[in-house]
């Protein structure tokens, strides 16, 4: 497995954990009316997808039947 197929599996774990975080968030949020829960919350989410975008460009999907 090269360098970038590892790259791209790391961070498709990252985007993984945070969509875990800002599923969990959600509960502490209370409807978006706490401050601070919201905004980690918000924040977990732009991560999330952000690395998803990354990873997106770098996974080759040939290598998931390798």
């Amino acid at each position: 497995m090269s360098w970038e197929d590892r790259m791209a599996w790391l961070l498709l774990f990252a985007a993984g954990v945070m969509e875990i975080g800002w599923a969990i968030g959600l509960k502490y949020t209370d409807g978006f009316t706490r401050l601070v829960p919201s905004m980690l919350t918000l924040a977990a989410m732009a991560i999330s997808l952000g690395l998803l975008g990354l990873e997106h460009d770098e996974f080759r999907f040939g290598c998931i039947l390798h």
